[in-house]
């Protein structure tokens, strides 16, 4: 008797702005070529304040690496814009033209679970914390809500930083 294996065709990676992206990114994408898989890759414009707080400013340690000026981030088409411009730098530092890219707005783990479903992935890699100050916490709440309400596997990337 032979088993049946569904074959993965698409890997959707949710990317933040915090430095351990890159980490995910290229974990992820390994991943999806080891599958012979399509990448999406995929950030989440949540919340305005989160950006423009001094607590966690994801973007300001970017600035250079983003090429976008912090006014643009006062708005969401700024911020959008800025999204879009990290996930091209992403694509083309993994060095894949058919990469796909996908900014949402909404909350995190919602908008993860959409994309998910809209772009029929079988399979969603995410790093284990989202926030700086959600460090403390085992796993961050955004990848403990996605794995409360997924039914596609999901591939978590410790990203937590060894001293």
């Amino acid at each position: 008797m032979t088993m049946k294996t569904t074959k993965m065709k698409k890997v959707l990676i949710a990317l933040d702005y915090d430095p351990t992206a890159q980490k995910v990114a290229e974990v992820g994408f390994s991943l999806a070529k080891t599958m012979d898989a399509e990448v999406v890759l995929l950030h989440v414009i949540s919340d305005l304040v989160y950006y423009s707080s001094t607590e966690y400013s994801p973007i300001m340690g970017f600035s250079d690496y983003m090429g976008v000026s912090p006014l643009q981030l006062n708005s969401v088409d700024g911020l959008k814009e800025a999204a879009h411009h990290f996930l091209d730098k992403s694509k083309r530092h993994l060095g894949d033209k058919t990469i796909q890219t996908v900014v949402e707005e909404g909350d995190f783990a919602e908008s993860i679970l959409k994309a998910a479903k809209d772009l029929h992935a079988d399979i969603i890699v995410i790093g284990s914390h989202s926030h700086k100050w959600l460090e403390n916490i085992v796993m961050g709440s955004v990848t403990e809500n996605v794995l409360s309400h997924t039914t596609i596997p999901l591939f978590i990337i410790p990203t937590k930083k060894h001293n």
